[in-house]
């Protein structure tokens, strides 16, 4: 199972559009994204250092109280700050800044990179007393907030509540300092993730045997096996983060747009990504490879899009575990970055 196919029956936060007239071509969306990549790029280049570990971590709590408050003169915003909310620009106060109603408490994973003047972080907080999924990106200059971005997954209940009370440890646990990784290294590792799922090739990423994918709270690799000739989704969703991947069971995905994976956290190894799936659907049989007794799938869903935040744990070269969420959109929407 992968992330798309398990927001289909998930999160009904917005609806794929129900005409399915449009063809995809790789090569076109590749270059549609160019500029938006290149507006992103731009906006998340790395500068001196001038907010530490300690000092962006402290930014998000204050930012996500904020948020609770309602009020953006608690933080420090730039006058030019860009702000997106689920692909949609928006001004501060705008979005998840009228509706938030309590930080986020025990599920809290912070992905500072003083380099970058970035921080990732991924979170469950309330939203009209509702608990929410939120992925957020902020961006520091000179002490100002120049970039907000948040990615909200509402609608959350089982089976995504019992893995978001709390994040696995070793999501936490800081790398000894003797086999802790650079920030290139990190960042180059985690990119290769998106290869990995485009191509369907899982030899394109690092991953560990014991890594294990968890998307929206649901595990999504690596369960226990299914019954003895289980041939449906449980069949791929007990193999490991590689081996699924080479099944093809991701090939309904078109492209993976507005790629940024340029926050990292040497202490503890985590990569921080953010990108932007297509879905056009417009082949719904789905060729699978090396799974005896399983030939094809059928994919019977209308075009969409699944704008995504992802968390990398490395470790010794290799992903350990994938924290995943996303929420669907409608088909060939704006990134928010255009």
């Amino acid at each position: 199972m992968t992330l798309s196919i398990a927001l289909l029956g998930c999160d009904r936060d917005q609806q794929p559009a129900q005409s399915g007239n449009e063809t995809p071509v790789r090569a076109e969306t590749e270059q549609a994204q160019e500029p938006v990549a290149a507006e992103a790029a731009q906006e998340a280049q790395p500068g001196a250092v001038q907010c530490d570990r300690a000092c962006l971590i402290g930014m998000v709590d204050s930012y996500l109280a904020a948020l609770v408050a309602h009020d953006p003169a608690q933080v420090p915003i730039a006058a030019d700050a860009k702000f997106v909310e689920n692909v949609t620009k928006m001004a501060p106060g705008e979005g998840l800044w009228l509706t938030a109603s309590e930080v986020p408490a025990t599920f809290k994973i912070y992905v500072p990179d003083p380099v970058a003047g970035q921080v990732g972080f991924l979170g469950v907080m309330k939203e009209t007393d509702l608990p929410v999924l939120l992925a957020l990106r902020l961006k520091l200059a000179d002490g100002k907030l120049t970039g907000m971005e948040h990615l909200v997954a509402r609608n959350l209940g089982e089976p995504n509540l019992p893995n978001l009370q709390a994040p696995r440890p070793g999501l936490l646990t800081s790398v000894p300092e003797s086999e802790r990784m650079t920030r290139e290294e990190l960042i180059a590792i985690g990119a290769t993730y998106y290869d990995a799922l485009v191509d369907d090739n899982g030899s394109l990423a690092p991953f560990a045997d014991d890594c294990v994918r968890r998307e929206n709270g649901m595990q999504t690799t690596s369960n226990p096996p299914p019954k003895e000739g289980d041939t449906g989704m449980g069949l791929f969703g007990a193999m490991g983060c590689a081996a699924q991947l080479d099944t093809k069971i991701m090939s309904y995905i078109d492209s993976i747009d507005n790629r940024r994976v340029e926050i990292a956290d040497v202490e503890t190894g985590l990569v921080f990504g953010l990108s932007h799936f297509r879905h056009g659907m417009v082949n719904k049989t789905i060729e699978i490879v090396g799974v005896p007794g399983v030939e094809k799938r059928e994919m019977n869903f209308d075009p969409f899009d699944l704008p995504a935040a992802h968390v990398y744990k490395v470790t010794g070269g290799k992903m350990h575990e994938i924290e995943a969420m996303g929420f669907r959109a409608d088909y060939n929407s704006p990134t928010g970055w255009e």
